[in-house]
């Protein structure tokens, strides 16, 4: 019996492209965090002091009446968290190969940065 091969445009791909989108985003996110890393190295540089006073202020600051400091702080953390989710998700998809343990380790990575994210934004919105 011969079997019958895919070929062409009648070929069965599952998954394409997924790779790009993540390469991208995890480009995306490196630019966001460099840029907000730039920023604060800037703010420290050209800071009088460094107190707590002008310290709390890089996180406070407001744009007209626009919180700019925490949407900036917000926006690269939530950068940070999406390229660790990203990095993470694949390491674990090319090192743990039984299915039960990636899937436990996904959803305890999961989590982790789930609950790091809410621990961010309930210290950094409470300012």
């Amino acid at each position: 019996m011969a079997t019958q091969e895919r070929i062409g445009t009648h070929r069965l791909v599952v998954g394409a492209h997924y790779g790009s989108r993540d390469f991208l985003v995890q480009r995306m996110t490196a630019i966001i965090m460099a840029i907000y890393t730039l920023i604060l190295i800037l703010a420290i540089i050209f800071s009088p002091s460094l107190d707590f006073q002008s310290w709390r202020h890089l996180f406070t600051f407001h744009f007209f009446a626009i919180p700019l400091g925490q949407l900036l702080a917000t926006l690269a953390f939530l950068s940070l968290a999406w390229h660790a989710w990203i990095g993470v998700r694949d390491i674990w998809m090319d090192y743990a190969k039984p299915t039960g343990v990636r899937l436990l380790l996904e959803v305890l990575t999961a989590l982790w940065l789930v609950g790091s994210v809410v621990f961010f934004a309930k210290i950094l919105w409470s300012l």
